[in-house]
């Protein structure tokens, strides 16, 4: 391929709806409702499999599809390390944060800062990682060698909320908007990650100096998706289970979705496409889908 914009993903990609395969639809709805101040959007019924999804305001942020009888998530195979949620400014991130931290089904993990961003752990009920974060203005990143410089710095996570959380933000946490900023996958070697996410789909990395961990994104982003080994160096395809379904990142137009298929072609990855969507799997066996800009809710839930 000639050109540098033929082999990267256009700079204007985002990430979208993170779908995730849950045992106990109710329960993982209330949870996600409660501690992250997500509504229900809409469902879709196809047997005994339910999808539902929700967000904040009509933006998709998660969906869920209701698939009893699955092995539960195993934090030692490939699949979802964290599903980052991005806000707006630090006061609606501490009101979720504080939701999230009352809500005694959560299990908060740790907060850092990453020199680029302000960032928050749990774990929800099914065993998935998430991640509420806000990012710091792009004029303050630096960068080594062109590469991102990002750190794991202690950040108090109650002297944040005592800074930044107030009775106005914690009341207006549900209007606030919020989106899916990254994805973080477990994989089973960094460099067959690489191959796949950036020569295949196209992203560039941004940091690469992390031990066992890969950081990419479109646009100078300090990372749309990330990969590590941490806990799951060596792991093969994965298996049917509860957690991960769908990592879901959205493209402007239909240009790039043939950039994309050409990509994909030349480096024999099989794909599949109905000229609004192109799904592919990595080669764990997680499922990527790159769509157009503008995926409504109906078209997610099909």
């Amino acid at each position: 391929m000639s050109s540098l914009d033929e082999r990267t993903i256009n700079p204007e990609t985002t990430m979208d709806a993170v779908t995730l395969r849950v045992g106990d639809l109710e329960g993982m709805s209330s949870y996600y409702a409660n501690a992250l101040a997500l509504t229900p959007l809409e469902e879709r019924a196809r047997g005994r499999e339910v999808r539902r999804v929700l967000g904040r305001g009509d933006v998709p942020l998660l969906q869920l599809i209701h698939t009893p009888g699955l092995p539960a998530v195993d934090p030692r195979q490939a699949g979802l390390f964290h599903t980052a949620f991005l806000f707006d400014d630090e006061s609606s991130l501490a009101g979720t944060v504080y939701r999230a931290a009352q809500n005694p089904r959560s299990r908060f993990t740790g907060s850092s800062d990453h020199l680029v961003s302000e960032a928050f752990y749990f774990t929800d009920p099914e065993g998935n990682g998430v991640e509420l974060y806000r990012d710091r203005p792009r004029d303050t990143w630096s960068y080594v060698n062109g590469e991102i410089q990002m750190a794991t710095n202690y950040l108090d996570p109650n002297a944040y909320l005592q800074q930044h959380l107030t009775q106005t933000a914690l009341d207006a946490t549900p209007s606030s908007a919020g989106r899916v900023g990254h994805v973080h996958l477990q994989v089973g070697d960094v460099a067959v990650a690489r191959k796949f996410y950036i020569d295949a789909l196209g992203f560039e990395p941004t940091a690469s100096v992390h031990p066992g961990a890969l950081f990419a994104s479109a646009g100078g982003y300090h990372h749309h998706v990330a990969m590590n080994t941490w806990q799951s160096a060596g792991a093969g395809p994965r298996a049917a289970s509860l957690g991960l379904g769908d990592v879901a990142i959205s493209v402007p137009n239909r240009e790039d979705l043939d950039a994309l298929t050409v990509r994909l072609r030349d480096e024999k990855v099989p794909f599949a496409s109905d000229g609004r969507t192109v799904r592919v799997n990595d080669p764990w066996g997680t499922q990527v889908s790159v769509s157009t800009a503008g995926l409504t809710t109906d078209e997610l839930l099909a």
